[in-house]
């Protein structure tokens, strides 16, 4: 059982990653956290993922006295024009108490690297997998702004093991039931089948917790 209060806390998180918040929160696990969102996708526009990073930041620290950002450190923000700076370079000019979950990516918060391993040799045999969570699905026009056919021919078609998203919420069973064409459209789309995985969101509870009590110490 989580003993850990979030109610002290903010966390400024990738609106990707706001169907696992909002969950978490609805079943108490966050008890009274104060959660922003920067807009989806944001991964796609470095300058403008850290404009709104540092905003919502700023923000947060006037809601609560500590605040954990949810984003990933090596993939999330990559800037062309100052390849040296990186996400944590961000988090640490906010000064004391501003901590970021430790994951690479958003994927890398729901599962790490040797249990998408083992769900790609389970569900792929081992094949190269395009990983997704389900905020990758419901967000697609942010996550994906500015791609067409031709770029999304480019990348996902050599993931021959096909997408999977990690489900830890029982998004796509909903999403699939309600919305089937839409979802065989994406596939058509990305020119890969896309399935889903579902999973526990222990790991991501965990980082969670490992911030919330490292900046409670």
């Amino acid at each position: 059982m989580n003993q850990t209060s979030f109610s002290n806390i903010s966390i400024v998180s990738c609106g990707t990653m706001s169907l696992e918040l909002n969950y978490l929160r609805q079943q108490g696990f966050l008890d009274d956290a104060h959660i922003t969102y920067t807009t989806p996708g944001l991964h796609e526009d470095p300058k403008e993922l850290e404009r709104q990073l540092i905003q919502k930041i700023t923000q947060a620290k006037k809601q609560r006295e500590k605040v954990i950002v949810v984003y990933g450190g090596k993939f999330c923000y990559v800037n062309k024009d100052n390849p040296t700076r990186v996400m944590d370079d961000i988090i640490r000019e906010q000064g004391e108490n501003v901590s970021r979950i430790d994951a690479t990516h958003c994927m890398d918060m729901l599962a790490n690297s040797q249990e998408r391993e083992s769900i790609a040799q389970e569900v792929a045999g081992g094949e190269k997998v395009w990983w997704m969570t389900p905020g990758w699905v419901k967000f697609r026009e942010h996550v994906f702004k500015g791609w067409d056919k031709g770029l999304a021919t480019e990348n996902f078609p050599r993931h021959t093991g096909g997408a999977v998203v990690l489900d830890g919420i029982g998004y796509m069973d909903q999403y699939m039931a309600e919305n089937p064409e839409e979802l065989l459209e994406y596939s058509d789309w990305m020119g890969i089948p896309i399935q889903p995985y579902p999973i526990s969101l222990d790991r991501f509870q965990g980082l969670l917790l490992e911030q919330a009590n490292k900046l409670q110490s």
